[in-house]
């Protein structure tokens, strides 16, 4: 999977899913801040992220990531590793 259908994929979810509004999606966006996601989207955004990516998210290895880009860099690295 490339970088682009790793964004694309995560933007869709964030739009169908959560309903977040297409123009707050951007890479530099901070998820809390930014997008509005709190600790309950982000069991949500757990549970999509497996069904669609294939991976578990070890909860320790999330902590840091705020915005966007990290984000998609942490499944970047993981959908890599297969």
């Amino acid at each position: 999977m490339t970088r682009v259908e790793i964004e694309n994929a995560v933007k869709e979810f964030l739009i169908e899913e959560l309903e977040i509004e297409e123009n707050k999606i951007i890479p530099e966006g901070n998820l809390k801040e930014d997008l509005g996601i709190d600790s309950l989207d982000f069991v949500d955004i757990v549970v999509i992220v497996e069904r669609k990516f294939g991976f578990k998210i070890n909860p320790e290895e999330m902590v840091g990531i705020t915005t966007l880009t990290q984000f998609c860099d942490y499944i970047e690295s993981k959908v890599g590793d297969k």
